[in-house]
Parts: structure tokens; sequence; C-alpha cells
């Protein structure tokens, strides 16, 4: 008797990150292609990626994927700034055949959209840092002042999951007025964590025009799902959240806006 070949348009499309930052681009995602199934992977065990060598995050990326692949997906998003810049190449070579969609800062609107002339990246210090993030200014920065700014300790904030609105502000307030003190009327969140601290960054920085990227990268999921006849025909949506060390489901709802039930995944 012969067994039916599973639909791989019915594969759920894997979402990952460090923790809970890439829950923002899960929300763009979920918001653009209702029908589907995803996957949320928090590698909460080595959080944060900002501290880990490129080495370290190009291998670690290479085991999840291959231990996503077993397990059976049609994409992945890596829904980190940090590990696109580190290893989204790396993915790509060793694993031709998968969609992989990554996260960059978004430089090339930012430019055309600044009327001062000085735009600012909230970044970690590994995406300042990476020669990708150079690349995309030398490529799309003519004429403009981009200056990329170091975050420390607003992943970890946000993962904390702490609610206090004044504690945010805080947290944030002595790299936005760097940034505002340069002149930048446009600030793009470069780290998926970042637009949950957007209403304290829009609290003191109420003139700028502030960019993330979850929706562009909702579009281009579909588009190359389009290209590969990939998009799901039945609605059968899921969501699935997995962490790689204990988490606190309170954080992911909290960020959510609704409940979530964490499975453990041991890599």
């Amino acid at each position: 008797m012969s067994t039916a070949t599973p639909d791989p348009a019915r594969l759920p499309i894997a979402v990952f990150d460090s923790g809970v930052g890439g829950l923002s681009i899960l929300r763009a995602l979920v918001a653009h292609l209702p029908h589907e199934h995803f996957l949320y992977v928090a590698d909460n065990a080595w959080l944060p990626y900002g501290a880990r060598s490129q080495e370290e995050i190009q291998q670690r990326l290479l085991i999840i994927t291959q231990h996503l692949l077993e397990r059976g997906i049609k994409a992945l998003v890596i829904a980190c700034n940090t590990a696109t810049a580190a290893a989204i190449d790396h993915i790509r070579a060793c694993f031709p055949e998968l969609i992989v969609v990554g996260v960059e800062p978004a430089i090339k609107p930012a430019c055309a959209l600044t009327r001062s002339g000085v735009v600012g990246v909230l970044a970690t210090e590994h995406t300042v840092a990476s020669a990708r993030f150079q690349n995309l200014i030398r490529q799309y920065a003519q004429g403009v002042q981009v200056i990329g700014q170091a975050c420390p300790g607003w992943v970890e904030f946000v993962e904390s999951g702490n609610p206090d609105a004044t504690a945010a502000q805080d947290r944030v307030r002595p790299q936005i007025d760097i940034l505002l003190s340069a002149g930048a009327d446009v600030l793009v969140l470069g780290c998926t964590h970042y637009p949950f601290l957007e209403p304290a960054i829009r609290s003191i920085a109420e003139a700028v025009t502030i960019i993330e990227t979850g929706m562009p990268v909702a579009r281009q999921v579909q588009r190359l799902l389009e290209e590969r006849q990939l998009l799901t025909m039945h609605a059968h949506p899921a969501l699935d959240f997995f962490t790689t060390a204990p988490g606190k489901a309170e954080v992911f709802a909290h960020l959510l806006g609704d409940t979530v039930r964490l499975q453990s995944l041991e890599i």
C-alpha cells in the first residue's frame, strides 16, 4: 500500500530568534499570512547573541536549522538582526534548497525619508560592528550620515518582561539622546527586540520617524513562497512556541497579548 506524499505547502514556517525579540516579526507574519502554521523557536539557552562570536552563531544556527529540517519546515525566518548579520550567508550556503529570510536594518528606506541628512540605527554591538551592516551603509547611504548606535542592555530589558514605562524610558534615553543631539530625524530599529521599546522611544523622540522591519520581512516571505508554490491553499493556522531553556510564558504572553504555551526544545 502506497503512502501519500505530504503536501510541502502544509509544512510550517520556522521563525527563529535568540529570545522573544522575534515575536515582533512573528506578529507581522501572522497578520500578513494568516493561514500559515508557524513554529517559533527562542534560543534563550544562548541568549544574548550579541555577546557571541560569528563562528559560534554560525555553528549554533547550523545545528538548529538541521533540527528544524528534520522536524519538517518549508521556510526559515531568522528573526534576529545579529544572527542574520553573522550567519545567514552560511546557512543559505549549507541549505541551498531552503527558503531563508533574514532581517536587516532598514537603511535604504530611512535614507530616502530623512530631511536632516542624519539617520540613527539602534542595534546590538555585534550588528553595528558587522561587515554586513557596513555594506548596507556603503550601498544605500550616499549623501546621508548613518550613525550606528549600540544599545547594551536593551535586549535583556525586553527579555525581562518589565512592563514599567518609566523604567523603559530610563533604559533607552541615553542612546536616543545621542542620536537626537547628532541631528537624526529618522531612527531605525535594528534589532527585533526593539519594537517592544517603541512606545518609550517615541515618548523621548516625538518628532522623528521610526522604522522597523516586520512587514517588509512578511512580504518577502510571501513572495518567495509564491515563487515556489508553497503558500498554503487551506486554512489551518497554528502557532507553536519552543524554547531551548526554561522560558517565561508570561513574558511571551505580555508581548503578544495572548496566552502562550511554551514547549521545550533540547538542542
